[in-house]
């Protein structure tokens, strides 16, 4: 998703300049860009699978190595014309029921997950809470010349970390900001409102987490 809007936005942005000298950003007429709360870019080989997000002025990034405990069951199904069967693997607190595709011989899936002998075409947790699903493929042939872009700035100059660490520098930076708007003391009333705002939001959102990986 975070590439489908890279590409839309790239395509489809315009730019108008107002007669004072301003810019006013918008779209061109009937683009609809892709709602997508990902923040982050993933990357997948053979061998790993390859995260990163931007922490502050940073990119950091992690490796884990491909999920070989795929449990391959003995069932079928046709989704969207594709025949698939079906796999299950427990991986960071969830239990994932997968459908892929032998006939689309690419190890690959959503998000971090792969390993298995054919294109994931579906998977979902066994509590219904995220699902991911193939909804549209298009003939190699139709690809020709087409190119998909994808920022530089997502995947070069990352540096290497851990999962746990990278969590813990984005909770650093959250707090980083507060402090920096709140450091402006009573000359800056808007910045410590804002401030307060954002921990109000975040002490919110904290209620209704819920996380793909519920554990590192």
């Amino acid at each position: 998703m975070s590439l489908k809007t890279d590409s839309i936005m790239e395509n489809s942005g315009t730019s108008t300049t107002n007669p004072d000298g301003s810019i006013t950003l918008g779209w061109k007429k009937g683009v609809v860009i892709p709602k997508t709360n990902l923040s982050f870019t993933i990357i997948q080989s053979n061998e790993n699978v390859q995260y990163f997000r931007s922490v502050g002025m940073s990119l950091l990034t992690y490796k884990e190595p491909v999920k070989k405990d795929w449990k391959l069951v003995n069932e079928t199904k046709v989704i969207n014309t594709i025949n698939c069967k079906k796999a299950e693997i427990t991986s960071k607190g969830r239990n994932w029921i997968a459908w892929y595709s032998p006939d689309i011989p690419l190890p690959y899936g959503p998000y971090k997950f792969s390993g298995l002998p054919g294109l994931i075409i579906k998977i979902t947790d066994d509590k219904g809470e995220f699902d991911f699903e193939l909804v549209k493929s298009v003939p190699a042939s139709k690809l020709k010349g087409k190119l998909i872009n994808i920022k530089k700035s997502r995947y070069t100059d990352a540096i290497e970390t851990t999962q746990p660490k990278l969590k813990q520098a984005l909770r650093n930076a959250d707090a980083n900001t507060t402090a920096i708007l709140a450091s402006y003391g009573t000359t800056i009333i808007k910045g410590q409102e804002i401030a307060r705002q954002r921990e109000k939001e975040r002490e919110e959102n904290r209620k209704y987490e819920n996380p793909i990986e519920l554990t590192d």
